[in-house]
């Protein structure tokens, strides 16, 4: 992903409000951030814990999305897979994350769940530069570039039901 800036990422948000995307939590960290490594930015709200937030390049256009975890825990014993990276956690490392429609739909209170990693971080499980607390990535016979285009095409698919 190249890199982006604030008012890069609060332009590119399809199912908010500009007001909505003005007010957002954005990381402060974007000078420091490896974008070489990232297929797409994700990063949950530090005061609102069950806000996530995702901007991902395509097309040559920045598309961003909000996203409200589910408030449900799990034990410890059990384990969920991410449905863009195929990471698998224990506990709450993977949450049903819901994202509101894009247009008349959303405004309707439309919307649409996946779960994914609940720290948004599969791009750096993919690449091996985090590992899951005491859970795993299957191994695979597929290349780096193969499981990145994979993802790229999960996160595609969750984001064209966005749209509509």
């Amino acid at each position: 992903m190249r890199a982006v800036s604030e008012q890069d990422i609060r332009a590119s948000f399809v199912n908010c409000s500009k007001g909505e995307a003005k007010r957002l939590a954005v990381p402060r960290d974007l000078d420091e951030r490896r974008w070489e490594d990232l297929d797409f930015l994700g990063w949950r709200d530090p005061g609102a814990p069950d806000r996530g937030y995702l901007v991902a390049e395509r097309g040559g256009e920045l598309v961003g999305v909000t996203l409200r975890a589910s408030a449900g825990r799990r034990g410890l014993l059990h384990r969920g897979m991410c449905s863009l990276c195929l990471t698998t956690h224990p506990g709450d490392g993977v949450s049903l994350m819901a994202a509101r429609k894009a247009g008349p739909a959303g405004r309707q209170g439309d919307s649409v769940g996946e779960y994914i990693c609940s720290d948004l971080a599969c791009s750096l499980y993919i690449r091996g530069k985090k590992t899951p607390q005491a859970g795993g990535r299957f191994e695979e016979s597929l290349t780096e570039a193969e499981q990145v285009a994979r993802m790229e095409g999960n996160l595609f698919a969750f984001l064209d039901k966005l749209a509509g």
